[in-house]
């Protein structure tokens, strides 16, 4: 394999399927774009275990670390992996590491990967807030005085 995917239209697949299928024996994945809705992936099953026990073995591997108290290598090491994460004060980024271990095995035993896609996304988020000190004071300063009524919450019958 020369590539990790290849980017082809929909369209291809939808008109030549068996071609298409076979471009897979040079690549690992196919980026099938659309023009009104996300791409789409097309990958080999093999690929897709492939895929999985990697991200097993991570969050079992990352858990076997915390769990061996070795907390603090895994945070020395975590700027390789997130060079966003230098940015996070060190109580958040304890919680972060915690919340990334149980989230990488919830993720792993489910098969699915976007519960982590969302946690390192919404802390990525939070380093840009803290990297960045004027917007990190707006966000964080109490508002001054009263904010006003707030209006009752619409009922549904």
């Amino acid at each position: 394999m020369t590539a990790a995917y290849e980017s082809v239209p929909f369209s291809e697949l939808l008109h030549r399927p068996a071609a298409t299928a076979r471009r897979l024996e040079a690549v690992r994945a196919l980026r099938l774009r659309r023009r009104d809705d996300e791409d789409l992936a097309l990958i080999r099953v093999d690929q897709l275990e492939q895929n999985t026990t990697v991200v097993d073995f991570t969050s079992r591997l990352l858990a076997g670390l915390v769990r061996g108290g070795n907390v603090a290598i895994l945070r020395e090491v975590l700027p390789d992996a997130l060079p966003w994460s230098t940015f996070l004060p060190k109580d958040d980024l304890d919680s972060f590491v915690g919340e990334l271990v149980s989230t990488a095995q919830g993720a792993a035993a489910l098969d699915n990967l976007t519960p982590l896609a969302l946690l390192l996304t919404q802390w990525r988020h939070s380093a840009e807030i803290y990297a960045d000190p004027a917007l990190h004071a707006a966000l964080t300063r109490e508002p001054e005085g009263d904010l006003g009524p707030v209006p009752a919450p619409e009922t549904t019958a």
